[in-house]
């Protein structure tokens, strides 16, 4: 583990603090512009949309890291309640449920308020306003604008010619790079990538030890990836891993671009996303681009929130 702080570390970082001024809490999901939303739409031809949500309850067990509690669902009124007479009934009858859920224990976004360092959030604002829920940075300035735009699927596994990566293994940008173009795709300003790994696959295929062990694969920090995050404007990425990152970076240090991308820049990070079905028709018709939908739920003071993303193509 590296002994410098990361205040150090990130010194020099690139930031957006101030960009869209002293106020805001939505970062770079604001490169999503109007222009971007339309090219994203653009980017559609054949109306087959692909959900990105993970299932939520499955009696298997869903995929968390391992802090998380499990979600918990029950039936508020079923048919077995009128049978029991507990409710009172007639020839109308009807179901209704409750669910418990970590925020962060299924498909969802980070709100920009999820991670810091040095006692400042992103855009600045005081670590303190998170005490009892984010006053600052919360999830719901980003859910009122939502995120909508041009998505283009990485498909780093198939690149590799693997099923899923490894434990710990690193995506360096230039293989990113090298992937898109092999792809026949470009990464134009301010869209949306979707990295696969093939990670989540292992999980609803039975092999779900790597993943509880939490040792992922994935981008890590270097300066060369922040930089190239700033200056192609991604607004936000998203993977089929539970932290979007390699746990472990070569420099010592976990899951540091939770630091620097999300306080820093204000990237919205998506995880837990499913792309394998995604991935195989991208593969089946040669097109990796698409649109892209992503609508947060406006939780008051929420860390972040469950998501179901679309890809559209």
């Amino acid at each position: 583990m590296s002994d410098k702080r990361l205040s150090e570390i990130f010194e020099n970082a690139p930031s957006n603090w101030g960009r869209w001024g002293d106020d805001d809490e939505c970062g770079a999901v604001n490169h999503l512009t109007e222009e971007r939303v339309l090219r994203g739409i653009a980017a559609v031809e054949h109306g087959r949309t692909f959900s990105l949500g993970a299932p939520i309850g499955r009696p298997e067990g869903d995929p968390k890291t391992p802090s998380r509690p499990d979600a918990q669902h029950y039936m508020r009124r079923d048919r077995g309640h009128y049978e029991a007479g507990k409710v009172a009934g007639d020839d109308r009858q009807g179901a209704d449920d409750v669910l418990f859920l970590p925020i962060h224990g299924t498909t969802h976004v980070d709100a920009l308020g999820h991670a810091w360092y040095g006692d400042q959030l992103y855009n600045g604002f005081d670590p303190e306003t998170t005490k009892g829920g984010l006053d600052r940075c919360s999830v719901e300035p980003i859910a009122d604008r939502g995120v909508v735009g041009r998505g283009v699927l990485l498909d780093v596994a198939r690149y590799r010619g693997v099923d899923h990566l490894e434990r710990g293994e690193q995506i360096p940008l230039e293989e990113l790079l090298a992937c898109a173009d092999e792809q026949g795709v470009e990464i134009e300003t301010g869209d949306v990538p979707l990295i696969r790994t093939g990670w989540l696959e292992r999980f609803y295929e039975g092999d779900q030890e790597p993943i509880v062990a939490y040792d992922e694969p994935g981008i890590t920090y270097s300066e060369e990836l922040a930089e190239w995050f700033h200056d192609t404007e991604i607004p936000a990425f998203a993977t089929d891993t539970l932290a979007s990152e390699q746990t472990y970076s070569e420099m010592g240090l976990r899951l540091p671009l939770h630091a620097t991308l999300i306080r820093d820049q204000g990237v919205l990070f998506t995880e837990i996303a499913l792309l394998d079905e995604l991935a195989a028709d991208c593969a089946e018709d040669g097109s990796y681009d698409f649109l892209y939908v992503c609508s947060p739920l406006k939780i008051v003071g929420g860390t972040g929130s469950p998501v179901n993303p679309l890809a559209i193509k």
